[in-house]
């Protein structure tokens, strides 16, 4: 396994990531097969695991704590906040009660005492992005987080987010966490170069599509049991088209005809952005786990990503715009509220 910086910060995560987001959801990820895959994950040599306070209403970080009793040395947590609703006034977005109680829970859910990458799951456009930074800055210096990181953010809340954070001396941004896939690249038009910019790591998820990049798809469009769009009709939908499984096809015959699979494709044209730190991936057991980490080993010359690109770019699929809206999230104004 290779490692990346998160761009300019000190932290060195594994090319490929293990996403928790099955952990604990009904029908999905039990507690036994969780544990086995994050044993599996870090015995591949993964360091870098990715979950939220809102996956499987905290079981997935449960989950994660348990497994990592005795283990925690060997993998770096990355979690979230920011997107689980509650009744009643401050509990949920980026203000500054609801961050402080959201981050005990999840330390204490983790059985941690400090988070390796905390982050903003969406953004809350309903009050000024100061308040959310500053008070991730005092986590850090009270040790309880070391990084930040924003997901499902426009890339104009990104630039806002990480000016402010230089211009008041809080702790920066060291990722951006956002869908980026063969199927899913509007981030190229505007998120990669802010990136590229401001010096932000980036972390894809969904890097198979929610399923259709894992080569398992069937020409019928039937999801194979366990993914994302087996239990997820809306996912299916949107993404299980004749075109869009025509497309995958051709994708596979690339990669065939060098003696890969179009899951090996997909995680090798990610990597093959120097941007990119660490590409999350759900696994459900230690065989997808060990697919996952030998994909890595699979490195395009620029030739070969710019030929697969034109592949996509001729047939674009269909559907493949921003897997998330973050735009009204909150029912709130899309422009920021005034700053105090």
């Amino acid at each position: 396994m290779k490692f990346r910086h998160l761009r300019k910060s000190g932290l060195e995560v594994s090319e490929i990531g293990l996403g928790a987001n099955s952990f604990g959801e009904t029908g999905r990820r039990d507690i036994k097969e969780s544990t086995d895959t994050i044993h599996a994950a870090i015995d591949h040599g993964i360091n870098f695991i990715d979950t939220s306070n809102v996956y499987a209403q905290g079981k997935s970080e449960e989950y994660i704590g348990s497994a990592l009793r005795g283990r925690r040395a060997e993998m770096l947590i990355g979690t979230k906040f920011g997107s689980m609703r509650r009744q009643g006034p401050n509990n949920f977005g980026g203000a500054r009660n609801y961050v402080l109680r959201s981050v005990e829970e999840s330390l204490q859910r983790l059985q941690t005492d400090y988070i390796d990458v905390y982050m903003i799951h969406r953004p809350d456009s309903r009050m000024p992005i100061d308040e959310t930074l500053r008070t991730l800055d005092d986590l850090v210096r009270d040790g309880k987080i070391r990084y930040i990181a924003g997901c499902n953010f426009e890339a104009w809340r990104l630039v806002d987010a990480q000016w402010t954070a230089e211009d008041n001396s809080f702790a920066p941004l060291a990722a951006s966490q956002f869908a980026y896939s063969l199927m899913t690249r509007s981030a190229e038009e505007e998120m990669i170069p802010a990136c590229r910019k401001l010096g932000i790591g980036v972390i894809p998820y969904l890097p198979l599509a929610a399923g259709l990049l894992t080569g398992k798809m069937n020409r019928s469009g039937s999801a194979p049991a366990g993914t994302r769009m087996s239990v997820e009709q809306h996912t299916a939908d949107r993404w299980i088209t004749s075109h869009n499984l025509n497309l995958v096809q051709k994708l596979g015959d690339w990669a065939h005809e060098r003696g890969h699979t179009v899951l090996d494709l997909a995680f090798a044209w990610l990597l093959a952005e120097p941007i990119v730190a660490t590409v999350i991936a759900g696994a459900g057991s230690p065989e997808q786990i060990r697919q996952n980490v030998n994909a890595a080993n699979w490195q395009l010359t620029t030739a070969e990503r710019l030929e697969v690109s034109a592949i996509v770019e001729s047939n674009p699929p269909e559907n493949g715009g921003p897997y998330y809206s973050t735009a009204g999230y909150f029912h709130a104004p899309t422009e920021l509220a005034p700053r105090f």
